[in-house]
């Protein structure tokens, strides 16, 4: 199973920082993402994009949000990157495979 069966993601950016909100499809896969998603993994699936990643969650919204630093090279306007914004990353990060954890 991968993260885009149970969430959709969206993107933002300032600078060299992307976000990325993951919203869990249904309430009750919230608990498993957490433990699923966790820093570790997420910068490690994001591999080389990253400085530092920071998760923040948000289970009023049934999401979490990433904060990656030095994923953008410079930022929108400083970058030769296809994807200054960043916009691919939340594919990225939803076709990530999931673990089995324990809930």
């Amino acid at each position: 199973m991968k993260l885009h069966d149970l969430a959709h993601g969206r993107t933002g950016d300032k600078g060299d920082v992307s976000n990325i909100s993951v919203i869990a499809y249904r309430p009750e896969h919230l608990g498993y993402l957490q433990k699923a998603l966790t820093i570790e993994r997420v910068a490690e699936h994001l591999g080389h994009r990253v400085e530092t990643v920071t998760r923040y969650d948000l289970p009023q919204l049934g999401a979490m949000n990433f904060v990656i630093r030095g994923a953008l090279k410079g930022g929108v306007t400083r970058s030769l990157e296809l994807d200054a914004h960043g916009k691919c990353l939340s594919s990225v990060l939803l076709d990530m495979p999931l673990p089995k954890v324990d809930v």
